[in-house]
């Protein structure tokens, strides 16, 4: 209900806007920082010996969505400001990078993560390339949610949270089925039992889609939240926790069933996890040109590109 900037700003505005308290402050900040964390991460874990080895290679890829994913999400937060146009084009890249995190979530969780009865099975041959068809149809309907947001708002809040949503239970199929073979307890786990790390990535996950669909806790307290404290603040916390979580998860399959694995064929080599993430890279960035030319071709005189009445009045204020 307010903390609102002008939606006309230039890039420098929206920059220093991000030392100034508005309620996009602490979005920014919240994956600003993480992107350096996890980029800190990657470099730590890249070093030459590391990297030389092949079997490190699925954990380097889930790295390098893992830093773009906040950093765009961030660039989108801080930009958005600058026109409706611009709003919508920021956040078509935020959900590309989220999708191409999706995918990089599938490279380690293929490699690392099956459960053993699933090993060269058809679901573990087709995952990596499944996941890569799954980030185009993630980044093609959550851009496509933002035209009927004004007409049909809970519809296209539906679609997008679907678009996220299914990527998230594919890439996890393997832990779901884990960790229902370990419930309670009943069977011996042996190379199949789940870090506690894995428990606390999924439970971050559900917490992140819970605070992204229930709109808590300003829907309580209306305009109490707007700088601190509302929910896509906490939202991304916890998906910055889970991220974090996951990687360390993800450490401790790779070394646990490392020698394990060793004896097993790997299923993606260096060319195809290279061709694999081109495509995905190129595909995602056709899908989100194809979306923003056709924001382009809008006439302004759209109700998709007029401001909310909040930020008409900010707007008006300051002219």
């Amino acid at each position: 209900m307010s903390g609102y900037r002008c939606p006309t700003s230039s890039a420098l505005d929206c920059v220093l806007s991000s030392f100034q308290m508005t309620n996009e402050t602490v979005n920014i900040w919240t994956h600003f920082l993480p992107t350096w964390y996890f980029l800190w991460r990657l470099l730590a874990l890249g070093s030459p010996g590391f990297r030389a080895d092949p079997y490190h290679l699925p954990l380097l890829v889930f790295l390098l969505p893992a830093c773009l994913y906040p950093f765009a999400s961030c660039c989108a937060h801080t930009f958005s400001s600058m026109s409706p146009r611009a709003r919508h084009i920021c956040y078509f890249l935020d959900y590309g990078a989220l999708s191409l995190y999706s995918l990089g979530c599938a490279f380690p969780y293929a490699a690392y993560s099956m459960p053993t009865s699933w090993l060269h099975s058809r679901l573990h041959q087709l995952f990596v390339p499944a996941a890569a068809l799954n980030s185009f149809l993630c980044t093609g309907l959550s851009c496509y949610s933002r035209f009927p947001e004004l007409e049909y708002p809970g519809f296209s809040k539906a679609l997008r949270t679907a678009a996220f949503a299914y990527p998230f239970l594919f890439d996890n199929l393997p832990l779901f089925y884990r960790l229902r073979l370990c419930w309670g307890g009943a069977h011996s786990c042996g190379r199949d039992a789940l870090s506690s790390n894995h428990s606390y990535h999924l439970l971050c996950a559900l917490l992140t889609g819970f605070l992204f669909a229930a709109r808590l806790p300003e829907r309580l307290a209306p305009g109490r939240f707007d700088y601190i404290g509302h929910s896509h603040q906490l939202f991304h916390i916890c998906a910055v926790l889970g991220t974090h979580f996951q990687l360390e998860a993800v450490l401790a399959d790779m070394g646990s069933r490392r020698a394990w694995l060793a004896m097993q064929e790997p299923t993606l080599g260096l060319e195809a996890t290279v061709a694999t993430l081109s495509l995905a890279v190129i595909g995602n960035l056709f899908i989100i040109a194809a979306f923003t030319a056709s924001l382009l071709r809008i006439p302004g005189t759209c109700p998709l590109l007029q401001g909310s009445p909040l930020e008409e009045g900010l707007q008006a204020k300051q002219q």
